[in-house]
This record gives structure tokens, C-alpha cells and sequence, in this order.
């Protein structure tokens, strides 16, 4: 019993000196000693070696290969990824393959050899556990690298913005600066020097706080690159000798002669282990075929070397028993957390579609409700508040769908819309939607747009709006009896393509430099007594950056602490062919076309019932209201409707299903579908039941007797 606890604390003991040289050797490594890391990884060679320990073995050759790499040596950092190849051919040890394979894919990158390159990356993908978080980053930085070096600027742009920020066990920041430089490097080699431009920044705190020369050197090179692109020769001169500063420093002439010296003669002293193994190797296959040879005159020899096979066989079967054993389970494992994962997945798109439904349903009644208050003459008082209401209700419809629909943000499932708009009143609807908050905390805002901006623009207003109330709303929650400024100038434009600059400035308690780097991210609201003080969700620039990454541009600020605060950011539009430009018909034709038409509104919800009736009974309009799937069909077959508005969503038979006995008996009666659509609905399957067209709940009432009216005259010229 004792003797097997000494050899627990022995094993123990060894397994802490192995990952104390493994964490001075990142160290080292990230912190420009390329000689100490060197010289620690053959320490830890030696010890592994010692007590036959292959996964640090392999991971040596890993860490041996990646240094090289990192230093740029005149050395070929394959030969030690060969041996680790070597070794793994002979022990199973997954995450040591997941790691040479994502190194090799790397040089046969830099060699563009793609199909060998995407060849390995599966392989390490394949062999990759993707719970060890530590492994995982390492493998998808070095596959952002990969792709980064074939010129697949795009997917590595992708991989390093889903891994950041990173989680590795020993060098977590070195990982975060380095995959924000690459990124860095994409954005300007795009020209987008905004984007880059923070990036680097964040980059320099990160660098210099936890001194990675490489990384700070790398950074003031870029930089100054940025700065001479722009013209702005002072500020690239800077970085210029920044960058000179830091590699005289780090990277001089004798530092990098003795360094290359190391590598060499580790190199050499490596190249030797290798032939003198495989001269041992040589000598016991040469003893083996001497032995073969005795066998045949000594039958006792021959017994031996039996008996030697048939316990190797026995020990190899084993092995080949547990192996068989582990990935059984681990295969078990695995199926139960898809199956949990799937689970969830379905668990989560059942609760958005429901909350998603639930939600434009009672929204419904307000901005229908709205509207026929408007329509009704009211005080100049109520007008006032009656339109800010319905604005503010249609904005809250579509804010609605992008928070529920932020996961498609991160998927890249959400497109920016390009609609013809009037760019001057959609500023305007913003700023009059915000008037009575302002008033509350006694704020003024005001409005300066450049006259040389056209004043109808092809982009997506609903989100430029959602951007701006953000913006404006936050300024105007954390500023009393002070000014709210909203700019808007016309930066450049050429062959249609006019690229703006929108920036919200306001006079209230500033932000701290510290807090800026966290202001961006979910529920984050700068301290507890902010949050007590001003209230809020913290959600208001999570989305608005997300929103603006759908325009390839990105959030920037300028505050400080009582100073205010300024949040800028650009934008490019188009202008449309003026042919493209038509104008909503006047109320006179519409009435015209839809006058004492006979239409069936089919809808459960008493409250859209009287909204819906009342809406088209201001075109002059007849309807019969169905309660459900079933008494529309009775209806349809009764009467000669002109068209059918057709809920989906009802108690017995829904309305996609009504739709379609309908058709059985009517192949012509325009049918549309007015439903509050879910997230998991697709519009393809309204047309393939019989609808012409779908209605989405609420909807802008102009939209609304438009649809309804193209699909009259679209009917009228068929006959």
C-alpha cells in the first residue's frame, strides 16, 4: 500500500514540473525570450522522455514547431512536427493530432498548397475535442492563419471574430492581440481603416500591458502603413519609429544572430536524435534478423520469440480493447450532448416563435388603433401625440424582430433592406419620436443635415432609425437641461455612392476611458449606480454595433468624464434612377379602385376584427367577417367576395389550410394572407397553399391598402 502512494506522489510531482516548463515556455515564447523557451522545451523533452510520457512528447514537438513559426527562423519547423507524426502513427493521442495537423495545414498554406492545406484542417477539426477550449482556440487560430495566408480573407475574418474573445489555459491575451491584428490587417487591406484602427488599439493595451513585442512591433508597422495610406505623414512617422524602437529593442541585429545560432543548433542537435534513433532502431532490426537466423538451427530460440509474439499480440489487443472501450463511451457521450443540444435548439425557436406571435398580436391594436385616431379629425394636441405613438409603435414592431433575431446577426442570416427613402424625414421622424423624453429631463435636440445630401437615398431606413433612437435616446437618458446634437455630413460621393458621417454629441456625464472598452457589450452600463440612476437594459449599443456590422462599418466614441459624450459612425448609400421614383398614388385614386368593393376578412381576434373592418371601411369598402377556417370556406362558397384577408393562425383549421379548400372551388378570388408571421415560418409555403400575397402584422397602414390594391388591378387586368 505504501509503495503504491510514493508512486502517486512521484507521479504527481513529475506531472507539476512538466506544467510548470510548459507555462514558462509560452511565456517566454510570448514575451520575446525565443533562447529561454528554446531551452525549456528541451527540459521538457528530457523529463518526458525519462518516464515515456508521449503526450507531452508530442506536445513539445507541437510547441518546438509553433515557436519556429512565431520567430520566422531560417529553420523548417516540419522536421519536428514529422517526428511528432512519428510518434502518433504509434499512440493514439487526438489532441496532439488536432494541433501537428493545423500546424502543417499552416505551412502547406505558405507554400499554397490549398488542397493539402484543407486536407489537414479537416483532419484537426475531425480530431479536436471541442469541450478542451484551450485546444480548440489554438487550432482555430492557426485555421484563421491558414485561410489568412491563401488569401481567404473572408473565413479567417470569420473564424477570428467568433473566437474572440478567446479562452486558452496559458496564453488567453496572447491569443486575443494576435487575432485582432490579423483582423486588423483584413479590415485594411480592405481599406476599412475604421475598423482596423480600433483594433489596433485594443491591440496596443493589450500588447504593451502584458509586453508581446512581436505583437506591439507588428501593430506600429500596421499602423504606420494606415497612416501613409491616409497621407497623414506626421503621425505615420511615429509609428515608424515606434516600430524602429521596438525592433532594436527586441529583434537587433546580434539579438537575432544569437537566436538564430540557438535555432540552428538545436536544430542540428534534434537532426542528430533523430539519425542515432534510427540508427538504434537499425541495429535492433539488424540483432532481430541475427536471432531469425539462430532460430533455425536452435528450436529453443524459436519457442522464445513465439512466446515474446504471442504476449506483444496479447498486450496489442489490450490496448485495442480499452481504445475500443473509450471511444465507445465517447461516442455516447457525444450522442447524448447532440441530442441535448438539439433539444435545446428546438426548445429555443419554439419560445422566439411564440413570443414573436404573442407580441405583434397586441401590437396590432395599437398601431391599427392609431392610425383610425388619426383618421378621425382629432385636436391638434392629440395629433401630435397620436403620431409620435404610432411611430414609436411601428419602431417597437421591427425592435421586436432584430432582438429576437439577433442570433441571425451573429449567423450572418440578417440582410440590410435597400429601399428608396427620404433620408431628410426619416432623420425627422426619429428626432420627433424622442421630443417628449427630451422634454422630460428639460433637453433640446437639434438637427444639422448637409444640403448637399440628396434627399432620396436607396438603404434601410428601419434599421438607420433604430441606430439613431439608440444613439439619441441613451444621450438624451444621461444628459439634464442640455443640448442633444444630431450631424449628419456627406463625406464623399462618387457615380452615385454617397458616403455619410453621423454623429450624436450630448453635454452629459461622460463615459470613463476604462468603462469605453465595455459599453459595447450586453447589459453593460458603465457601474450599479448608473444602472439604479438611469435605468435601462444595457442592450441599446450591443445593437446598434450589430446592426451597423450589416454595413461593414462599426461604432466608435469619444467622451470624457462630465465633458459628454461623442458617438460617431459612417454609413454609404446609392441615390435611385429617378424612373424608379414613384410616388404614392393620391387618396382619390386609391378610393377609386377600392370603392364598394365586397371583401371577407377572416380573423379570431375580435379587436383586429373591428380594426380591420374599420380600416377598409375609410376606402369604402364591404366585408363579412369569418371567426374561423370554417365558416370562410361556408362564406367563400356563398358569396362573390372581390378578395379575402386571411388570418393563418386560428382555432379548428388554420388559415393556410382554408385557403387551400378554397381554392379547390375558386381558382381566381385574390386571397391575402394578414397574419402576425412566426420566426420559424416560411413565406414559400403562404404561396404554395394558394395566397397572392402576405400582410405581415402590424403593418403601415399606406403599405396595408397598397397590397391590397395591386392585387385588385392585378385581378381586373386578368379578366
Amino acid at each position: 500500500m505504501s509503495s503504491i502512494s510514493i508512486g502517486a506522489q512521484t507521479n504527481i510531482a513529475f506531472k507539476d514540473s512538466l506544467e510548470s516548463i510548459t507555462k514558462r515556455v509560452y511565456e517566454y515564447k510570448n514575451n520575446g525570450d525565443y533562447e529561454k523557451a528554446l531551452s525549456d522545451i528541451e527540459k521538457g523533452l528530457q523529463l518526458a522522455a525519462s518516464s515515456d510520457n508521449i503526450e507531452s512528447i508530442v506536445d513539445f514537438y507541437n510547441l518546438s514547431a509553433r515557436l519556429n513559426i512565431q520567430y520566422k527562423k531560417p529553420i523548417n519547423p516540419g522536421i519536428y512536427l514529422k517526428e511528432a507524426r512519428e510518434v502518433l502513427s504509434l499512440y493514439k493521442y487526438n489532441d496532439g493530432r488536432a494541433l501537428t495537423a493545423i500546424l502543417e495545414a499552416y505551412l502547406a498554406a505558405k507554400d499554397q498548397d490549398k488542397t493539402k492545406a484543407y486536407t489537414l484542417i479537416n483532419e484537426a477539426l475531425e480530431a479536436v475535442d471541442y469541450n478542451d477550449k484551450s485546444l480548440l482556440n489554438s487550432v482555430l487560430f492557426y485555421e484563421g492563419l491558414t485561410h489568412n495566408e491563401l488569401g481567404e480573407y473572408n473565413k479567417a475574418k470569420s473564424i477570428f471574430q467568433k473566437m474572440i474573445p478567446p479562452d486558452h489555459k496559458y496564453e488567453r491575451q496572447f491569443l486575443s492581440a494576435a487575432s485582432q491584428l490579423v483582423l486588423a490587417n483584413i479590415y485594411a487591406k480592405d481599406s476599412n481603416y475604421e475598423s482596423a484602427g480600433i483594433l489596433l488599439d485594443n491591440v496596443l493595451r493589450i500588447a504593451a500591458r502584458q509586453k508581446f513585442p512581436r505583437i506591439l512591433l507588428g501593430t506600429n508597422l500596421l499602423k504606420y502603413q494606415i497612416a501613409n495610406k491616409k497621407e497623414d505623414y506626421y503621425a505615420a512617422l511615429l509609428y515608424y519609429k515606434k516600430a524602429d524602437s521596438i525592433k532594436e529593442k527586441y529583434f537587433g541585429a546580434d539579438i537575432l544572430r544569437k537566436q538564430n545560432e540557438a535555432a540552428h543548433t538545436n536544430e542540428a542537435q534534434f537532426l542528430n536524435n533523430v539519425i542515432a534513433r534510427m540508427s538504434q532502431d537499425e541495429i535492433e532490426q539488424q540483432q532481430k534478423v541475427n536471432i531469425s537466423k539462430l532460430t533455425s538451427v536452435l528450436s529453443s530460440a524459436l519457442l522464445i520469440i513465439i512466446s515474446l509474439l504471442t504476449i506483444s499480440l496479447y498486450r496489442n489487443n489490450q490496448i485495442k480493447f480499452k481504445t475500443n472501450d473509450l471511444l465507445l463511451k465517447k461516442n455516447k457521450e457525444l450522442q447524448i450532448a447532440k441530442e441535448d443540444a438539439e433539444k435545446a435548439m428546438r426548445a429555443k425557436g419554439q419560445f422566439l416563435s411564440t413570443v414573436s406571435h404573442e407580441l405583434r398580436t397586441p401590437l396590432y391594436a395599437v398601431t391599427g388603433l392609431t392610425h383610425l385616431l388619426l383618421e378621425e379629425d382629432p385636436k391638434a394636441s392629440q395629433k401630435e401625440h397620436l403620431k409620435s405613438l404610432k411611430f414609436s409603435g411601428e419602431y417597437l414592431l421591427d425592435f421586436i424582430n432584430d432582438i429576437l433575431q439577433i442570433n441571425k446577426i451573429d449567423a450572418n442570416k440578417l440582410v440590410a433592406e435597400k429601399l428608396i427613402f427620404d433620408f431628410n424625414k426619416t432623420l425627422e421622424d426619429v428626432i420627433y419620436s424622442l421630443r417628449q423624453t427630451a422634454k422630460e429631463n428639460k433637453n433640446v435636440i437639434i438637427i444639422n443635415i448637409d444640403e448637399n445630401i440628396p434627399k432620396k437615398l436607396i438603404g434601410d431606413p428601419l434599421k438607420l432609425s433604430q441606430i439613431l433612437i439608440n444613439l439619441v435616446g441613451n444621450a438624451l437618458k444621461f444628459t439634464e437641461n442640455g443640448k442633444v446634437i444630431v450631424n449628419a455630413k456627406l463625406l464623399n460621393s462618387d457615380k452615385g455612392r454617397y458616403k455619410i458621417h453621423f454623429e450624436v454629441n450630448d453635454e452629459g456625464i461622460g463615459i470613463s476611458e476604462e468603462m469605453q472598452q465595455n459599453i459595447f457589450e450586453s447589459f453593460s452600463q458603465g457601474s450599479i449606480q448608473i444602472n439604479r440612476k438611469y435605468g435601462g437594459t444595457g442592450l441599446g449599443l450591443t445593437i446598434v454595433r450589430s446592426l451597423l456590422s450589416l454595413f461593414n462599418s462599426d461604432i466608435n466614441v469619444k467622451s470624457e468624464i462630465g465633458m459628454g459624450s461623442s458617438f460617431y459612425f459612417s454609413l454609404e448609400f446609392t441615390t435611385p434612377d429617378p424612373s424608379e421614383i414613384i410616388e404614392v398614388g393620391s387618396e382619390d385614386l386609391e378610393e377609386a379602385i377600392l370603392k364598394d368593393l365586397y371583401f371577407l376578412i377572416v380573423e379570431d381576434n375580435k379587436i383586429n376584427q373591428v380594426i380591420t373592418k374599420k380600416m377598409l371601411a375609410k376606402k369604402g369598402i364591404n366585408c363579412d367577417v369569418a371567426d374561423n377556417g370554417y365558416d370562410a370556406i361556408k362564406l367563400a362558397k356563398e358569396n362573390t367576395y372581390d378578395l379575402i384577408l386571411m388570418d393563418i393562425h386560428m382555432p379548428g383549421i388554420s388559415g393556410l389550410k382554408a385557403t387551400e379548400e378554397i381554392r379547390k372551388f375558386d381558382k381566381n378570388i385574390p386571397i391575402i394572407a394578414l397574419t402576425a408571421l412566426t420566426i420559424d415560418e416560411s413565406t414559400d409555403d403562404f404561396f404554395s397553399y394558394g395566397c397572392n400575397d402576405i400582410i405581415t402584422k402590424p403593418f403601415k397602414p399606406d403599405l396595408f391598402y397598397k397590397i391590397i390594391g395591386t392585387s385588385i388591378l392585378k385581378t381586373t387586368n386578368q379578366v
